[in-house]
């Protein structure tokens, strides 16, 4: 019994996945086949319920009617001792009958009934009249839609009846399908009318929140029904007590730089009058060390969250990054692919994207002799990819390499001259605070490691 229920587990989990292939994203898409499938599942079951009850059943009783009729006036034709007798008898019951009947005496055989493929009343007509009438009848109704004309073989000759079409079927049936198909019609129109105002405020509130993500912050006011207010009213308090928790870290990291500062400037100027050269450089060193941790750690805290965004062209920031690295003295090979040039600028935190970038330029440096930055400009994201040709990383250790305070070589520590493991987690950070992604992985044309800075446009 157990793998039988896993079984039909399965096989229900396969259907609804591909039931799912074929459903809608979006949510108007959604709401609108919810609108609209019943209205056509109505409109089928009407319009089958109509043509079969009224349009089919009516004019089948006006057939038989009508065939009755018929049915007498061939039997006085055959009773008839000849085929004027029969002729002149047909044309004494035709007005009684209320039907116009002639009598081709010349003619001993009917024509193929002949009916278009839509006339669905006309497929009644025929049905009806070959049932009540025992003998060969063949039925037009496309050479003159108003009338049907009837031909039943007798054994004085062919009896002609040119009937009105309203004698035998229901007049104007498809009025009441139209009246119903462009009243649905309408009412779709005005429902999505409808629907679109209740869906725009669920799209505001869904582009204020990824606007939010990238460290963007939009006006935006709740509207819609009462669920979409609310989820609104709790989105802005949240961006409100993050906004502030923000500024309240920031304020506090402030007043700590301050703080830690005055004391390494107070040491710095008590070595400066010391007069051991040797001691005295070795002190400085550990001041400098001491204040480039510090900076690290301020510049991890704070990620660039309270810097406001600008509109700036990715472009010149790498031409900046690389024209700082030869003032330094260092190469850097840079690369441009640009797919959009009619539109280069970006909405981004300069500064924050800036310090990211120098952050794995920086990484590079350390480890490889030559390093590589390869700009990308989509229409959708900008990507900042730097390559080194040192040792790179391991799978297994790349995503703990993005972790704060993460030093995967021992040997890199502090007397060294090495870092504090912050380099990659800042530009981590910065990426995350932008709705963007740092990958790491082996660089194919260098052969170290290669870091990958995605960021939405």
């Amino acid at each position: 019994m157990p793998f039988a229920l896993a079984s039909d587990n399965r096989e229900s989990a396969m259907i609804s996945n591909w039931f799912k292939r074929f459903l809608p994203r979006s949510l108007f898409v959604r709401a609108l086949l919810i609108l609209l499938l019943p209205v056509i599942l109505l409109q089928l079951v009407v319009g089958f319920v109509f043509i079969q009850r009224h349009f089919e059943a009516v004019t089948e009783q006006m057939t038989r009617s009508v065939a009755r009729n018929l049915n007498y006036a061939i039997a006085v034709v055959d009773k008839a001792p000849s085929g004027p007798e029969a002729n002149a008898v047909l044309d004494f019951v035709s007005g009684p009958l209320g039907l116009p009947l002639t009598l081709d005496t010349k003619s001993m055989s009917v024509t193929p009934d002949n009916r278009s493929f839509f006339d669905l009343s006309g497929r009644a007509v025929i049905r009806t009249l070959q049932e009540m009438i025992q003998a060969d009848v063949g039925v037009d109704l496309v050479s003159d839609a108003r009338i049907v004309k009837v031909q039943i073989k007798t054994n004085k000759g062919v009896v002609l009846a040119d009937l009105p079409r309203s004698r035998v079927a229901v007049s104007n049936p498809h009025q009441l399908l139209v009246l119903m198909v462009f009243a649905s019609i309408l009412l779709t129109a005005i429902s999505i009318l409808f629907l679109r105002n209740q869906i725009k405020p669920i799209l505001n509130l869904t582009y204020a929140a990824e606007e939010f993500g990238k460290g963007r912050s939009i006006a935006y006011r709740p509207r819609g029904a009462e669920e979409v207010r609310r989820a609104g009213t709790a989105f802005l308090a949240m961006r409100s007590r993050l906004e502030r928790q923000i500024e309240q870290r920031t304020q506090m990291l402030s007043g700590v730089s301050h703080d830690l500062r005055t004391p390494l400037t107070r040491l710095k100027l008590s070595l400066a009058m010391l007069e051991d050269e040797a001691e005295k450089t070795d002190m400085l060193t550990d001041i400098r060390d001491m204040e480039r941790m510090l900076d690290e750690f301020l510049a991890f805290a704070k990620g660039g969250i309270t810097e406001e965004t600008i509109e700036f062209s990715p472009i010149d920031l790498a031409h900046e990054i690389g024209e700082d690295w030869v003032r330094l003295g260092r190469t850097l090979d840079l690369y441009i692919d640009n797919a959009t040039p009619k539109n280069p600028l970006v909405s981004l935190r300069y500064f924050a994207v800036k310090r990211a970038v120098q952050n794995l330029v920086n990484n590079a440096e350390r480890f490889g002799a030559r390093v590589t930055l390869t700009l990308r400009l989509s229409e959708r994201s900008i990507e900042f990819v730097v390559e080194d040709d040192g040792p790179g990383i391991p799978a297994d250790q790349r995503e703990a390499a993005l972790r704060p305070f993460v030093q995967l070589d021992e040997s890199r520590n502090q007397n060294d001259g090495g870092g504090v493991g912050l380099g990659l987690a800042i530009a981590m950070d910065i990426a995350r605070s932008h709705g963007g992604t740092l990958a790491l992985d082996q660089s194919e044309s260098l052969g170290g490691l290669k870091a990958t800075l995605r960021l939405p446009r």
